[in-house]
């Protein structure tokens, strides 16, 4: 009896030994130790800086990721990057994104956020060009814009030009055609206006277009390849040297948010008109891709973080609410929009355009 009443005090022991061990292991799980699964991806430059603020990394490490991040072009990301490694792609345009899902026969896809083109400029330019029609109720008018930079009118012979008597050539700068997603999107645009308010979708009508669209982009001489570049000389060199530069809307909101000084009181924004969505659109290449994603369009603390970066967010309402606490001079909605050409459209024009630099 006293041998059965040891060996049942024994199996007590052992079962309470077990549950410690299993409650101790419990204690280091993941959820409880901070760890997060890491997840790779491989995104537009414009996009950096969001996925590196402490706030966003700090929100995804709530869902137990950590996200990973390398930049690159979204032409570059749709042709020659390796994505072997990666969870994910985020390139900034829609057609970029379209066409690696056609080649790696993916049917899913996410676009949390956009933001349409527009100019940053000043003032003054704003005040002459729209005394010469070109800018027309907050916009610029690509026709009337086109009308002068296909005959090469300089900014000293438009009439009654006494702001800004450059002799130079009225012309936006831009980015490198052969690199830049900002690039590809104005190149989009101006087609478009171009071949009489229709999107491009013939070799006959890119032929015949190539000339003039060329034009836009050679006559600046050097452009670089990222919107930071151009940006950054506007907002620190100023009138003088970058009176018009292609932006993202999202990037001078951003400076606006900040509220750092870096966009003065003479600094305006004008919207294209037409002009076109860039659209963040995520690829997921693996389920951890996908879990970004799905992250991205519907957890509302990332969204908020977005549209404080100055993104329009899948829910306008995000990004509406942003607006009115910042009281930033941007309209909810923007009516004169246009789609881009394809993929492949977009591609023989820019490979078009990026031979002639050589």
């Amino acid at each position: 009896m006293k041998r059965r009443l040891s060996i049942a005090l024994a199996v007590l022991l052992l079962i309470a030994v077990v549950v410690v061990v299993v409650i101790d292991r419990d204690d280091s799980t993941p959820a409880a130790s901070g760890e997060t699964q890491q997840v790779r991806g491989v995104i537009g430059s414009e996009k950096v800086a969001f996925f590196r603020d402490r706030r966003v990394v700090d929100a995804f490490a709530r869902h137990g990721v950590r996200v990973e991040v390398d930049s690159a072009g979204s032409r570059q990301i749709a042709t020659t990057v390796d994505l072997a490694k990666y969870d994910f792609v985020f390139p900034s345009s829609s057609p970029a994104a379209q066409k690696i899902q056609r080649d790696r026969k993916i049917t899913t896809a996410y676009t949390p956020f956009q933001s349409p083109m527009a100019v940053a400029t000043f003032e003054p330019i704003v005040n002459l060009l729209s005394a010469n029609g070109v800018v027309r109720q907050g916009g610029l008018d690509v026709g009337k814009y086109l009308d002068l930079a296909r005959t090469g009118v300089r900014w000293d012979q438009l009439p009654g030009n006494t702001v800004f008597p450059a002799r130079k050539n009225v012309l936006v700068t831009t980015t490198d055609p052969r690199d830049s997603n900002s690039a590809a999107m104005y190149l989009a645009i101006t087609s478009f206006v171009a071949n009489g308010n229709n999107v491009v979708s013939t070799e006959d009508a890119e032929n015949r277009l190539l000339p003039e669209l060329t034009k836009l982009f050679l006559d600046q001489g050097y452009t670089e390849g990222s919107t930071d570049g151009p940006f950054g000389d506007y907002l620190a060199t100023g009138m003088g040297r970058t009176p018009m530069v292609l932006i993202y809307e999202s990037q001078y909101l951003d400076r606006l948010i900040r509220g750092d000084g870096s966009i003065r009181p003479d600094m305006r924004m004008l919207y294209l008109s037409p002009t076109v969505y860039s659209k963040h659109t995520l690829v997921p290449l693996t389920p951890k891709g996908d879990q970004i994603g799905q992250l991205l369009t519907t957890d509302p603390e990332l969204a908020k973080l977005a549209a404080t970066f100055g993104f329009r967010t899948n829910d306008p309402r995000t990004f509406n609410e942003v607006v009115a606490e910042h009281k930033l001079p941007v309209p909810a909605d923007l009516v004169d929009v246009v789609d881009p050409p394809t993929f492949e459209t977009l591609e023989r024009l820019l490979d078009a355009i990026g031979k002639q630099y050589r």
